[in-house]
């Protein structure tokens, strides 16, 4: 036979899974927790005779557990479902809860209430519209942030070999032929930068070779 007493010296002074101690105090883990506190009273398995209200795809029910049914543990809680109505379904808490302690009962309303009022204030607020906060993992950001370093190192890199080649390009330190070691990317770069055309200007010399020759040859 269960013994309230008995099983409240155990769980409360020996050792309980549900007993979560802070500094502000002892609460219970229970879902069946009438309160969520750890006392007495509040205790699901230190009272053969208790009454709490849960939630169950957005819609309460009423459980109840009495001594009668201790041992079918498949069958201890009794669910009865609420209407949606509030005023409703304090009538239905008043009919099943006729001759519970009054505490209890006083308990149960108050955990009514309360999940009436959450489900109330939930609706509101998905009717807002609010700006979507989105969460990028750490991990990402540090990658993505090597990704941009190495990114911006390789473009100085290219503009710096545009620039070089720029230069002497313009100087003329070597001729076009010889410019066939360097990345050909930059290279048509620079050539579209500076509108350098090396096989226009091949034909140009030869033309004015040719042109050269022709005149010593009349002049011979």
């Amino acid at each position: 036979m269960q013994h309230d007493e008995v099983i409240w010296h155990v769980i409360r002074h020996n050792h309980c899974s549900f007993m979560a101690k802070i500094t502000t105090g002892n609460f219970c883990r229970n879902p069946y927790n009438v309160t969520g506190l750890c006392n007495r009273s509040s205790c699901p398995l230190a009272n053969s005779r208790y009454a709490t209200i849960r939630e169950e795809n957005g819609v309460f029910y009423l459980y109840m557990k009495t001594i009668e049914r201790a041992h079918m543990p498949n069958k201890l809680w009794e669910r009865v479902k609420l209407p949606r109505n509030y005023e409703k379904a304090l009538e239905v808490i008043d009919k099943h809860l006729m001759y519970w302690p009054k505490l209890l009962i006083h308990k149960t309303k108050q955990r009514l209430t309360k999940m009436t009022q959450m489900r109330i204030r939930m609706r509101k607020l998905a009717l807002k519209t609010r700006e979507k906060i989105m969460t990028t993992p750490r991990k990402e950001i540090k990658r993505e942030a090597r990704r941009e370093e190495k990114a911006e190192k390789a473009a100085l890199l290219e503009k710096s070999i545009e620039k070089e080649l720029l230069e002497r390009l313009q100087k003329g330190v070597y001729q076009q032929s010889d410019i066939y070691n360097y990345p050909i990317e930059q290279y048509n770069k620079v050539l579209d930068m500076d509108n350098l055309q090396p096989a226009e200007e091949e034909e140009e010399l030869e033309a004015l070779k040719m042109k050269r020759q022709k005149q010593l040859l009349k002049e011979g």
